[in-house]
């Protein structure tokens, strides 16, 4: 019993549950910035080793010094180091004191079912605006005799939160809301009282640009599936970025770190060496922020993107500020790029840039890619390179495969750029340019 007694008082306190959260979203955040970059740096240092021996078995000369597939530059900084992101979701569910009404982010996982909802109030990427939005939402939540929906066959309603700002000083916040049985009289009542809280009430205090309420069954969905409702404001907010104004609807993809992506998006102009001759083919393109900043150096810039919301915002960005040179197409990749490229017959160079979600590209979108001869130069932006990314710089770089029909002269990785767009975090932007 006392050598019992002699272990606990020598353990470790347990670490709080706030310690618990920033642990699990910004397991970093105690190294010094310098050391973080370093950390980078190896991990991505060791994907490109992956790269190459993974090329090398497919019977490509791809070993260079260091045993890597291609140069490696060092980590780029973030300009913003703390509350850099412009976009958080918040959780609701039970919390570390048991209120099944608390806003946050998770500490543990569904497969262990020891999930709990803590307040990101200490989370050092979360900007105070976002924490303020969470907090008076909770307090409203708290206030509602309905219950929060943790498992959709439970019942409950109130669901997560989604916060937007830009540094224009705008904010939106997105509140989903599960109807279950609700009719449609309820269910205008419930957005009549969260315009209330947030327009008259002690919400008001968060200066709402838009305030946006999506009734979905559904743990994700877009917009086509469940249409936003504008409850208050405008139905959109704007950015500002390398001297363009970009518009962003709720469901829209923007870089997280806004002002790290005005460096990451000036370093793939200059990786591009686009000439006042080069088509820019932009997939993935979102609100059209790639093809629109680089409008001014090429003849033409052609964006694909699955979600029709933000291709609407993109052909507005390029009609509001001024940029004529540009289509954008919607749809998934896969469907509209083949058809695209197949036609090809233009003369003037094609520049490829990919930005796809984590996800990677669909095979079908790297063929069209493979096969058309036009492209000679393919810039691959991902946020997580060692996950299916990895297969989509196999799937370019391997031998011509007729099974596969991929019958195109294949790509060779020739520079691997890392961007730090998420600090606190392991993740990291890398950028590799591809040539052939």
């Amino acid at each position: 019993e006392g050598r019992q007694k002699a272990r606990e008082s020598c353990s470790l306190p347990e670490p709080s549950w706030e310690e618990r959260l920033a642990n699990a979203v910004t397991p970093l955040w105690r190294l010094p910035y310098q050391e973080q970059l370093q950390v980078k740096y190896e991990s991505q240092r060791k994907i490109l080793q992956t790269l190459a021996s993974r090329l090398e078995e497919l019977g490509m000369d791809a070993q260079k010094p260091g045993g890597l597939c291609c140069p490696l530059q060092p980590v780029v900084p973030s300009p913003i180091i703390n509350g850099y992101r412009n976009k958080s979701t918040f959780s609701v569910n039970r919390g570390p004191d048991g209120n099944p009404k608390t806003v946050g982010l998770y500490v543990g996982t569904g497969r262990e079912r020891n999930i709990v909802c803590v307040k990101a109030n200490h989370v050092e990427n979360i900007p105070s605006k976002h924490k303020q939005v969470a907090q008076c939402y909770e307090e409203f939540i708290c206030r509602s005799p309905l219950d929060s929906c943790i498992l959709f066959h439970e019942g409950g309603h109130w669901r997560e939160l989604v916060v937007r700002t830009t540094s224009c000083g705008h904010t939106m916040a997105i509140i989903t809301f599960h109807p279950q049985q609700l009719g449609q009289e309820a269910l205008a009542t419930q957005k009549a009282l969260l315009k209330e809280f947030f327009t008259c009430g002690p919400g008001a205090v968060c200066a709402l640009t838009s305030l946006t309420g999506s009734a979905s069954t559904m743990t994700r969905c877009s917009h086509e599936q469940s249409p936003y409702q504008l409850l208050h404001g405008a139905p959109h907010i704007f950015e500002e970025l390398l001297g363009l104004k970009f518009r962003i609807s709720p469901d829209a993809f923007f870089q997280v770190n806004t002002a790290g992506a005005e460096v990451l998006y000036q370093a793939v102009g200059e990786l591009c060496q686009a000439t006042e001759d080069t088509v820019l083919l932009d997939i993935c393109c979102g609100t059209g922020t790639i093809g629109l900043s680089l409008a001014h150096r090429v003849s033409k810039v052609i964006g694909v993107e699955v979600v029709e919301k933000a291709i609407e915002d993109a052909k507005w960005n390029a009609a509001f500020n001024g940029i004529s040179n540009s289509e954008f197409h919607s749809g998934k990749a896969e469907a509209v790029l083949p058809q695209l490229l197949a036609s090809w017959e233009d003369a003037r160079p094609l520049v490829a840039v990919v930005n796809p979600s984590r996800a990677g590209l669909h095979y079908r979108v790297v063929r069209a890619i493979r096969n058309c001869r036009s492209i000679r130069r393919l810039l691959y932006i991902s946020c997580k390179p060692e996950g299916e990314a990895m297969r989509n710089f196999l799937e370019l770089c391997c031998p011509p495969d007729p099974r596969k029909k991929l019958a195109g002269e294949p790509f060779a990785p020739v520079l691997a750029i890392p961007f730090d767009m998420f600090p606190h975090t392991v993740h990291c932007e890398m950028v590799l340019l591809f040539t052939r």
